[in-house]
């Protein structure tokens, strides 16, 4: 048993000499004069842990990917997706009619290097036009098939994803951006909506009472998947002056429709494992793989954890700190995959909730850690309010000791205290919908360090 045992000052002795300066002390306790506090650390529990299934992960991003990778270390993963739109609040209809809409683009939004593969491949995809809303929840297994027509695309188009022959301009921007022409009769449809009962703009629930919206599926070409950071509908329209006896032309554009937050949108994945990943996770390997891949189901030993403290504990004892250090190691692989920057340890029962009510860690039964590449481990290291929390219970069951181990984007914020102070929190943390990522852990060889106070009294 790795146990250290540390002693501090003995307490007593100070109280000691408060109390003799102020008179007779015969009628004190000897206790107060020879109390002292230790503080016990142990490292000896073992965790256990098994990869376990993760190919249905709920719709919590407006990220979209898009694209197939045949990765040989990894395996074959394609994704297309559907999504809603939010519309405007208000659109321009000064001087103008639907005859003034004169087109309509889908403009996706890539961050520049935010894809696995080659970005110099063509790659083709088709959009189509939802038959009707989408459901929620949603999953990255949907199935599409009952809402789209597959005989009835509104356009299609060969992209790459790279700036080679641009101006410099473009390739200076921090983004690379592919538009895509949709039907003007489709922008002449939604200007009129608006303008017989605005209020379906007034939400996407309405909204997508008249449209539905869109199915972008991978149409030609494999070898890059590609983070759609931001996808939105534009306008095009014109209007006309009269001066005199000429006319003039005005023309403009509004961004009326994006995806956000507010709506469905859902990434909908298909992988299939490489067989020596599957070969390796059969012998026993611990191995996450994301988006939509595995996870790791881990049973920590709060038992022993429980009973050692029991046992060697007393009456004044407390709780200082519990922390779960994981060792965790790159898979070698050609297309650059690397370990996802943050892990969510959440009781295994509590996991779709967790997601469905879009919850944060509570550090009692829900935790989050981020890739250490320096000394490549995952620590979650505030693990006590969930030691306090199980050691009231009477009897502990596999539900209150077995976790989820899954990938996850955590976004932290900024809250202005003061002029000149800030601070930051976890506002959200969402199932993994990067590109591919993967990772071996090995929860056996985690380092789980406990810690507690211990006053003894000597009379």
């Amino acid at each position: 048993m790795k146990l250290s045992l540390i002693h501090l000052l003995p307490i007593g002795g100070l109280i000691s000499l408060a109390i003799s300066s102020c008179g007779d002390t015969s009628n004190i306790g000897s206790s107060l004069i020879s109390d002292e506090v230790s503080i016990i650390v142990d490292s000896s529990f073992v965790a256990t842990g098994r990869t376990a299934d993760n190919s249905q992960v709920q719709a919590r991003t407006i990220t979209q990917l898009l694209g197939i990778i045949n990765a040989g270390e990894y395996g074959t993963l394609s994704s297309d997706f559907v999504t809603q739109f939010m519309p405007a609040g208000s659109i321009d209809t000064t001087g103008i009619t639907s005859d003034n809409i004169d087109s309509v683009k889908l403009i996706f939004s890539i961050p520049n290097g935010a894809y696995v593969g080659d970005s110099l491949i063509p790659m083709g995809l088709k959009v189509f036009p939802l038959t009707k809303s989408l459901p929620s929840p949603i999953y990255s297994d949907f199935d599409p098939s009952d809402y789209y027509d597959p005989s009835a695309p509104l356009s299609s188009k060969i992209y790459a994803c790279n700036a080679l022959g641009e101006k410099d301009s473009v390739a200076a921007l921090d983004a690379r951006y592919i538009f895509v022409d949709l039907p003007a009769s489709l922008g002449k449809r939604l200007y009129d909506a608006y303008v017989s009962d605005p209020a379906v703009y007034q939400s996407p629930i309405s909204f997508s009472r008249i449209f539905p919206g869109l199915y972008v599926s991978n149409s030609y070409g494999s070898g890059r998947v590609v983070k759609i950071q931001n996808t939105l509908l534009r306008l095009y329209y014109h209007r006309t002056f009269h001066k005199a006896d000429k006319d003039s032309t005005a023309r403009y554009y509004g961004n009326y429709y994006a995806v956000t937050p507010e709506i469905i949108s859902n990434n909908i994945i298909d992988y299939k494992m490489s067989q020596p990943l599957s070969d390796r996770i059969r012998s026993g390997e611990q191995i996450i793989i994301a988006p939509a891949g595995t996870d790791i189901d881990v049973e920590f030993p709060a038992k022993d954890i429980i009973n050692f403290y029991k046992a060697n504990s007393g009456p004044l004892s407390v709780i200082n700190s519990l922390s779960f250090s994981i060792p965790a190691e790159y898979l070698t692989n050609n297309y650059g995959i690397l370990p996802p920057d943050n892990l969510l340890l959440v009781l295994k029962n509590k996991k779709d909730k967790f997601f469905a009510d879009n919850l944060v860690n509570d550090n009692v039964s829900s935790f989050y850690a981020t890739f250490d590449r320096e000394k490549m481990c995952y620590t979650f290291s505030d693990m006590r309010g969930y030691i306090l929390d199980v050691l009231g219970k009477d009897n502990l069951t596999p539900d209150d000791y077995t976790f989820s181990l899954t990938p996850v984007i955590v976004t932290v914020s900024t809250n202005q205290t003061s002029y000149y102070q800030t601070s930051t929190y976890v506002s959200d943390i969402s199932p993994y919908m990067e590109t591919p990522a993967m990772v071996k852990l090995s929860v056996e060889k985690a380092k789980i360090i406990f810690t507690y106070s211990k006053q003894s009294i000597k009379n």
